[in-house]
Parts: structure tokens; sequence; C-alpha cells
């Protein structure tokens, strides 16, 4: 795992971005196409806006799948997370495929299955991950399961999860927050060739420390990310603040 520290997060953006941009184009020459797995939420915007502006990705070679989903949400929801995909993703450069997880089917479980067997049709190539203040990786909530081998699982949230949606701005109160959703597992995160964790802001700070210099568990989701030997974290300033190395790293290997 490297972590790579930046002074805002403008640049931590721009560097992610350049660097997906490269294993997107690495993928398809190596296979014709390119299997990507897109995060959302407020740590990725800057990402997302310097990625959909690049001019050299392929997307026409480029299929997409959706990390996460609040169960029960309509696609016209604003914290609904295909909406935001739509938005920012698709209506910008047009994929080959995105493969949406709908979080109001019927039946979440053979949502899962769904979506679940699209992936495993081959490896994935680079996913896009962050971290939540409470170390959840995707939605996968402390303590989380290390051991499934399904690619997507319908998870409880707990209270800090839902507070930090609150805390974004995509819901008005904590009852109006799902208490389910449609997660991908921690081992299908991992079984992607390169994953690009992208963590800025000083409320992410604890779960940073917690969760990159600590020991592997599940009570902190995202540690499991230090056994992943194609892992790049990006980090600003304020996301790093609480890690011991983070005063003399520069903006690059740390």
């Amino acid at each position: 795992m490297e972590i790579r520290i930046f002074d805002t997060k403008q640049e931590l953006g721009q560097a992610a971005a350049a660097r997906a941009v490269a294993a997107i184009g690495e993928a398809v020459a190596r296979s014709g196409e390119a299997r990507v797995i897109a995060a959302t939420g407020a740590s990725q915007f800057e990402f997302l806006d310097v990625l959909t502006a690049a001019p050299r990705v392929e997307w026409g070679k480029v299929e997409m799948f959706h990390l996460d989903e609040y169960v029960g949400l309509p696609d016209s929801h604003p914290a609904s997370f295909r909406r935001y995909l739509r938005e920012r993703i698709l209506e910008r450069v047009h994929p080959r495929a995105f493969h949406f997880l709908a979080g109001d089917a019927a039946d979440p479980a053979a949502e899962c299955r769904r979506v679940g067997a699209l992936l495993r049709r081959a490896p994935v190539d680079v996913a896009f991950v962050g971290i939540g203040e409470n170390g959840h990786l995707a939605f996968n909530d402390p303590p989380a399961d290390f051991e499934t081998l399904e690619p997507y699982l319908v998870v409880e949230l707990d209270a800090d999860c839902r507070r930090q949606q609150v805390g974004e701005g995509w819901f008005a109160t904590l009852d109006e927050v799902p208490r389910r959703a449609i997660s991908m597992s921690i081992r299908q995160i991992l079984a992607a060739r390169e994953i690009l964790c992208l963590v800025p802001d000083a409320r992410k700070a604890r779960a940073v420390s917690e969760c990159l210099e600590g020991a592997v568990r599940p009570r902190h989701p995202a540690s499991i990310l230090q056994t992943h030997g194609a892992t790049t974290v990006y980090l600003d300033r304020d996301s790093a603040a609480l890690l011991g190395r983070a005063k003399r790293a520069g903006p690059g290997p740390a």
C-alpha cells in the first residue's frame, strides 16, 4: 500500500485522476477493455470532475460497476448513488456499459446476485473507493465481514455511517437515512487489480490513522487495504493530520 499526501483536495483529485487515466489505458492495452468500480460521495467530487474531463480515455471500451446503494431509495432521490453516478459519470463520458444496483428492487438479495454475476464474468482492473468516518469500505460498516466470497451483500448501516450522510448534506435528518444498503463485499473489492482510495477532509483523519497505521481487523474495515499490493491511498493534509509520518511526507510516496 502506498500513501500519497497533498496540500489540497484539488491536488489530490488531480493526482488520483491522472493515475486512473493511466490504469484504464493500461487495461485497454492489455485486454481491449477496462472494468472499473466507481465510488460515490463527497470524497470523489474533484477526482471525477478531472477524470471525466480527461481527453485520452477510451470510454467506449470501459465497463463500470456500482460500489453500493441504499435499499429502498428510488434513483430520483437526491441521495441516490445511481443518480450521482449518472450525473457525474454516465452523462459526461458515456462508458460502454454501467451496471447499476437497483436499491429499490423488490428483492435486494436477488439484485445482489444479478449484478454479482455480471461482475464475476472477468477481473476488475481498477476500483475507486473511499474511507468512511467510521472506517467503512463501501458500505461495509464495522465490524466488517472479511470472509464472505459473495460479490454483493445486503448490509445494515450503523448510526455513525448514517450520521455521516446527514453531515454531508445528502439527507436532512437521521430518520431519513435508510437503515440498509447493498454493498460490494470486502473480498470483491480486494479482487481488483488496482485500488485507488481517495480520502480528503479533516473529518476522516481519525479513520485514516486507525485504518492505515493500526492493526488489520474488522473493527476498522478499510484497514484491509493494507493487505492489497496495488493500493494507493490519496490524502490531503487535513485527512493525514493524525498519521505519524504526515509531517514529513510530501506530495509523493509516503
